[in-house]
């Protein structure tokens, strides 16, 4: 497959294709560590893009273009880096490695057409790219392996193949084997070509590998030629190997390219992207592997299309001449250029100063309005780094950064404005840390509600809450990481100061037993005076019994239009609360006696009265505190399961039961647990389970909380008071 062809690109200069069949897009995958943002510069490098110094020409770096990036040390975006390879424009899509942003990555996997799992030979594969996997084994995703990291002092590339081909399954098979020797990468040794390329000189020559390296190509040129035929469409290869016959490489190339198309084979490529002494390895051989392993937009699928009733589309392909169907699947804020929107084009061609219909996306739950408008686009680009590289177009297949689309965020539809279209959004992770904050001044206030407009905008794993109850203002995250750069980006992008508070659980109230009382209110002013008296019994109802209230009232005593005074006034108070400020649910009041007066009563008497007879009636009884209660479902690896149920359990939670998920490993445990014990779940999940767990949470009911926990509310309440 490495066919000695030297890099193509230049610095400064936009790459643009011409025909979808020139184009590859790849999402790199892997966890926070394993060098994906590393290897991607050393292939910009590698193609001439950026200097071998890792710089653009101004001196800045690609990966220092978000300023929150450079302080946390990580990367929380999805970035794009086209390379040109072979005359073969390569959009490289740079996901970020950490579980709190796996939004970004879903969004990467969306705009790509295949997946290359970085992985570390020092530090292996972890939880989450395992899980990672089996999302993409589950859309069809064609994969490939790379394992950066082969000079490190801890690498073991054998053991971390193995790894490998455990955690994924079959398929997986080196195209290459390194060669180590004095403690740095020699080069490489191509097992279809049987060719060594050789990098001690510093530069990539290729010659016959030596004898010592005989058994090992042996053994894995075996398992990778018998795992290209099994999945070639012509059967008499299998027989012709087994038979002994020398099978043509190239032939054997064409159909591996097939092979990975169709999601049934995984190849291995070792990297050293950033080494010591020498240079790097594997660079190369990695490219072609891309240019001719992987498949075009052509061969990829299209999401999903239908026009804005619902009605299917099927007539679209990836055509540059056909109708135009385009999707934003990153949104970004840049405090000099204004909003950036990361588009993929699916068919037809984008240009700069033309309209295009923006449809919506279906995530107004999260705070992000549907669309169904049109809009002028301004420049199309070709991002490196904070640099934007004007292009003329954008054609189906290709990946496209647009300035100044206003109205679109991500997951919305850009198409023809004569023939709006809508793609069937991809599945957005649910973010369960919820994150209350509050503005540090009257002036961030002020910003708080336009700043967050925009990170709603950028980010659709974010969800915003008022939560009218609570009075709080809370963020809806993916976990610390998460909420820690959204913070970040109020203060430094939008000049917005804010700060975390106690998260407050929307309690409710309730009467402990039955309770008769008068509630008078009876003044005598200059003038008219107020007169009104109430008797009512309060019933506790059954949990979701709601409110109930019941007119007894014979004889006049009360004149009727009197009598919904006094249950609005009940019904203020039950919102006001009794005992710790929550409203009061689960009662009936039975108005049953009172008392007028012909010139002193009012509608406002009795309201006042309705409050005072339900306060009153409060102190005779013991009054309950309700806390809200979920139905919690776990899936996690067997592994874990002793462990969650435990936990769930200190929670004050009810296991209900488990469940084996398929052939997978995991089991889906089901729980009722109190709110208040499952607000930082989503971290201690992740804690529990290295990254590999996930859950889902919805209201059930509520229940009283316990004495010693009421006594405590209670006690704070009256203290704030």
């Amino acid at each position: 497959m490495a066919e000695k062809s030297g890099a193509a690109g230049v610095a400064g200069r936009a790459p643009e294709a011409d025909r979808p069949e020139k184009v590859r897009n790849v999402v790199l995958v892997g966890h926070s560590g394993a060098g994906k943002t590393t290897l991607v510069e050393a292939l910009l490098a590698a193609t001439g893009t950026i200097t071998r110094a890792g710089r653009v020409e101004d001196g800045t770096t690609v990966s220092d273009y978000d300023e929150v990036e450079v302080r946390q040390q990580r990367s929380v975006n999805l970035s794009l880096a086209p390379v040109v390879h072979n005359g073969i424009k390569i959009n490289l899509l740079d996901t970020p490695g950490y579980a709190d942003f796996v939004g970004d990555l879903r969004a990467g996997l969306r705009a790509a057409d295949a997946a290359l799992f970085v992985v570390s030979a020092a530090d292996g594969i972890d939880g989450l790219t395992r899980m990672l996997w089996e999302e993409c084994a589950a859309v069809g995703m064609p994969r490939a392996v790379v394992i950066t990291k082969i000079d490190h002092q801890r690498a073991d590339f054998d053991e971390v193949l193995a790894t490998c081909q455990d955690a994924f399954g079959e398929g997986v098979a080196p195209l290459y084997l390194p060669v180590v020797g004095d403690q740095r990468v020699q080069g490489l040794i191509g097992l279809l070509t049987q060719t060594f390329y050789d990098y001690t000189s510093g530069k990539r020559t290729e010659r016959e590998p030596d004898a010592a390296h005989a058994d090992a190509i042996e053994t894995y040129r075996g398992e990778l030629i018998e795992g290209i035929i099994q999945e070639s469409e012509d059967e008499s290869l299998m027989d012709r190997y087994l038979a002994g016959e020398d099978l043509d490489p190239k032939m054997l190339i064409q159909d591996l390219e097939k092979a990975v198309a169709r999601g049934g084979f995984y190849p291995v490529l070792p990297v050293c992207a950033a080494p010591g002494a020498g240079p790097a390895v594997g660079l190369i051989e990695l490219l072609d592997g891309i240019t001719q392993g992987f498949p075009s937009p052509l061969e990829h699928p299209l999401p999903e299309i239908t026009t804005i009733d619902g009605t299917p589309v099927t007539d679209i392909t990836c055509d540059p001449d056909g109708p135009l169907v385009a999707e934003v699947v990153k949104t970004t804020s840049d405090p000099y250029v204004g909003r950036i929107s990361l588009v993929r084009v699916f068919s037809g061609t984008l240009r700069p100063d033309t309209v295009v219909h923006v449809s919506g996306h279906g995530l107004a739950d999260r705070g992000h309005e549907d669309h169904d408008v049109d809009e002028r686009i301004g420049a199309l680009s070709c991002p490196l780094g904070k640099h934007q590289r004007p292009i003329s177009k954008a054609i189906a297949g290709d990946v496209v950064a647009i300035a100044k689309l206003s109205r679109a965020e991500t997951g919305d539809t850009l198409s023809d404005k004569d023939r709006p279209l809508l793609m069937t959004a991809w599945t957005m992770p649910e973010p369960l840390l919820p994150v209350a904050v509050r503005a540090r001044s009257k002036a961030d206030e002020d910003k708080l509600s336009q700043a967050l407009g925009r990170l709603v905008a950028e980010d659709p794993t974010l969800r915003l809450e008022n939560n009218a109850e609570t009075r709080q203002l809370v963020l809806w995250c993916m976990g610390e990481a998460h909420a820690d750069v959204l913070l970040e980006r109020l203060a430094k992008r939008h000049g917005v100061a804010v700060e975390k508070v106690e998260l407050r659980v929307p309690l409710r109230e309730t009467f402990g037993g039955t309770a008769e009382a008068m509630g008078r209110n009876v003044k005598q002013t200059g003038g008219h005076g107020q007169y009104a008296i109430c008797h009512i019994r309060v019933e506790p109802l059954p949990s979701g019994g709601g409110f109930e209230f019941v007119d007894q009232i014979v004889g006049g005593v009360i004149p009727r239009q009197f009598i919904p005074s006094v249950e609005k006034g009940v019904r203020t108070q039950m919102e006001r609360g009794l005992v710790a400020g929550y409203p009061v649910v689960d009662i009936r009041v039975t108005l049953y006696d009172g008392k007028a007066h012909s010139v002193d009563s009012s509608d406002m008497a009795f309201q006042i009265a309705g409050q005072l007879a339900l306060k009153e009636a409060a102190n005779k009884v013991p009054m309950l505190l309700l806390e809200p209660v979920d139905e919690v479902s776990v899936l996690v690896p067997d592994d874990y399961v002793g462990t969650i149920m435990s936990d769930l359990s200190a929670r004050r939670g009810r296991v209900l039961g488990t469940e084996p998920v398929g052939n997978t490993g995991r089991t889906l445990i089901k729980a009722e647990v109190p709110e208040l014990e499952i607000i930082r779940y989503a971290i201690d999940l992740r804690s529990m389970s290295h990254g590999t767990g996930t859950f889902t949470r919805s209201f059930l009911r509520y229940e009283p909380l316990p004495q010693h926990l009421a006594e405590k509310v209670t006690g704070e309440a009256k203290a704030a008071s």
